[in-house]
This record gives C-alpha cells, structure tokens and sequence, in this order.
C-alpha cells in the first residue's frame, strides 16, 4: 500500500521526533535568524542539521535544503575561522564522482529558480569560485544575472535568510559542475508555485535552456494546471529535487515535464570508479524524495509498473548531508558551511545537463530512459518500507528513490 503523509506532516513529525533527540556538537554553526531551525534525527554517525527553510504555510512549497550543524570548524587563536573551507566536497570531488569534464557549460545558460532575496548572492558566489579556482561569474562581465520574477533587477523580493542558504547552494553547484555556463537567478516574490512556476517562465523567457527548482510543496488537484502553465517547456531541461522527506510525494518533483532528482550517498572506495553511493536515508522522516503521484500522468517515457501515474524519481546524486558538499553562505551563514538535501543533487544535475549543451526538442528527461546504460545504477539503500517495494527501496535498474541513477559522464543527458 501507498503511504499517503504528505510532505508537510513529514516535516512536523520530523520536528517533534528531533525536538526530542538533536544532539549538537560543540562546535556546531547557531542557526541564522529567520532561517528554518527545525532541528532534524542526528545520524549514527553524528551529522547533525537542520533545514535551511522553514516549514511553509499551507499552499507554499519550502526548499530542500539542509545545513549541517556538526560539522567542526577550523580554529585559530582566536577562535572559530568561518572562512576556513569545512569538510564538504568541492567541484573536483564531484566531477570524479561523475566522471564529468572540467570546464563545462561553455554556451549554456542555467537558470536557479528559489524564492524571496539573497543580498549576498553575487559576492557569495565570487568567493566560492575564487577558492577552486573556477572562471569570474559576475554582472560586470555578463555572467551573472539576478532577477525578480518578472524580470525586474531592482523589483526584487524581501530579503530572507534561510532561502539564502538555498540560493548560494544552489549557484555553487552549478558552478562547480558547469563553470562556464551564464547563470541567472530568478528570485519568486513568495513561495508560492504559482510565483515560483511564473519564475520558471520568466527563466525561459531570459533564454536558459536549464532550469533549476530546489524546492517542493504537496501534490494538489491543481497540479494538472500547473504543468500546462508553468512547466511545459519543450526542449528546456528542467530540474526539481525529489524531497528530503522520504517516502512522499512532492511537486513540482511529480511534474512529467521535470526531471525529478533524487539523493544518494557518496562515499570514497578503492574500486575501480573511486566512489560508492547508495539511496539516502537518515531516518523513516528524513531521506530521499520517491513516491507514485496521485494527479500527474505517467510519461510515455517512463515504464514501471507499480505506479499507474507519474513515479518519482528520474535519476539522483548525492545529497546526503554526512556526505554533503561545500557551500559559502554570508546572508544568514557565517562563510564556509557544509549542505545536503536534494537541493544539492537537482541543481547539481542542472549543471550536467549543461554540460551536455542544448535540447533542441522534445523533453530532456526522456534522454535518461533512453540511455539508462550510461548511468551509475544504484543497487543498495531504502527510504522507506513500501508495496511494491522498488517505490522506496533502491536495486538493480529502475527504483524510487535514485531512478535510473547518477552521472556517468554525460551520455545519458545528451538528446
């Protein structure tokens, strides 16, 4: 049978559970004010974080990301070192991961879709790039745009802390997986889909061929509408991470005209590839996003069985948040941090279809199914316990919570 928590009473009934049982480092990072500060399970291994958004109001959607709090920083004489770089993975660590060029995205534009205003976003992004030694993204040289959701540079919404965290995640993935790609940040006046979906269209309209949607509400009967409305944009490769919430159902995740990206772990290994990952799970409340929609129809594209309408996910990359990546966060951050969440693997994907360079019709998602040989099959992990059991539990193949799997250079994402 399904299970029907909607993504919502996940996140309340992951802040009751950590309320009772969050356990911080010493030397763990205060959360900023206005950032969400639900304290999630700690690991067996002692990751600690707590989710970067708040949990919304009905209606809204809230981003996917979470920050680390255990992670110990650097020290000096005097003390703490925010921007000492913490442990998380850099961009050299996720192109071997992937087996991704070095200097990709050259005549791609990427668009990064979260809601309200980070006043940081350019000067963040500088140093970020500066440290790995990625290409100068700024306005001054044409690289960089940061917009309102109707396209306006100085109409932009109210400035807000813990969607900044998402912000510099999401602009520091794409750089580290697509550094010479034009980037424009679409900032939705609130976070509702609707202004999110009219930021997507505005996205399209600016010319980025990829978009990227770091967030997720619940499924509603409205859902139909908002495909047609905001998310039917053939030939552009739309990214929406698949949800930290385990075993449920988010949209725009369920959209069939999105690539709905999962989360997995990513661990170093002395095999041949390097690496090992796995379908992420902290806990029965926290772990990667799979689910069988309720209201969007199944792709053509999309062949298992076990779910009559639209399964989720497509294909994924890390996110968990003990093996999360490297971000540099100073609007509600102190400098060097380190997140996970699938708010991490979808616009890390953005940055491979980028990579891959233009769609010239059709959707891009259907390019993984055609080419799922060309993908790193993730066999191992669960998120949940489900009938039939591949909704949530990963193997050989197609699976709910990794798809098809991860990057295995770029063949699977190339029309």
């Amino acid at each position: 049978m399904h299970v029907t928590l909607t993504p919502t009473s996940r996140r309340i009934a992951a802040v009751l559970a950590g309320s009772a049982s969050l356990v911080l480092s010493a030397f763990a990072t205060a959360a900023p004010a206005g950032a969400g500060t639900q304290p999630l399970t700690p690991r067996h291994d002692g990751t600690s974080f707590v989710r970067s958004c708040a949990t919304p109001l009905p209606g809204q959607a809230t981003c996917d990301a979470l920050r680390v709090t255990s992670t110990v920083q650097h020290i000096s004489p005097l003390g703490v070192t925010p921007n000492a770089t913490p442990s998380g993975y850099g961009p050299a660590d996720l192109l071997s991961a992937y087996k991704l060029p070095a200097n990709g995205g050259a005549g791609q534009t990427v668009a990064i879709v979260d809601a309200y205003n980070d006043p940081n976003a350019e000067s963040d992004l500088a140093f970020y790039r500066a440290q790995y030694g990625l290409p100068a993204c700024t306005t001054a040289n044409g690289c960089f745009t940061k917009v309102g959701q109707t396209g306006s540079t100085t109409n932009l919404p109210a400035n807000n802390t813990g969607w900044s965290g998402e912000i510099s995640l999401d602009l520091d993935m794409v750089s580290a997986i697509a550094p010479n790609a034009h980037i424009v940040l679409v900032e939705a006046t609130d976070a509702t889909i609707a202004d999110l979906g009219t930021s997507v269209n505005e996205a399209v309209k600016l010319g980025a061929k990829v978009v990227s949607n770091s967030y997720g509400a619940d499924e509603t009967s409205a859902d139909s509408t908002y495909d047609s409305t905001y998310f039917n944009h053939p030939g552009v490769a739309i990214t929406a991470s698949s949800g930290d919430a385990g075993y449920v159902t988010q949209y725009p995740a369920a959209s069939k005209y999105v690539t709905a990206v999962g989360g997995t772990s990513l661990n170093r290994a002395s095999n041949a590839r390097g690496w090992t990952e796995s379908a992420w799970s902290t806990s029965i409340y926290e772990g990667t996003g799979s689910g069988c929609s309720v209201y969007d129809a199944k792709p053509s594209w999309q062949k298992d069985t076990g779910c009559g309408k639209r399964t989720i996910a497509d294909v994924s990359a890390v996110a968990d948040p003990a093996t999360g990546v490297a971000v540099y966060q100073t609007y509600g951050g102190s400098g060097w941090t380190t997140y996970g969440g699938t708010s991490v693997s979808a616009p890390l994907i953005a940055g491979v279809y980028a990579d891959a360079g233009t769609h010239t019709a059709g959707y891009p998602v259907a390019d993984a199914y055609a080419h799922s040989g060309s993908l790193f099959d993730v066999t191992t992990g669960a998120n949940a316990g489900c009938t039939p059991s591949y909704l949530c539990t990963a193997g050989p193949g197609y699976d709910g919570p990794t798809g098809l799997g991860t990057p295995n250079g770029l063949a699977a994402f190339t029309g």
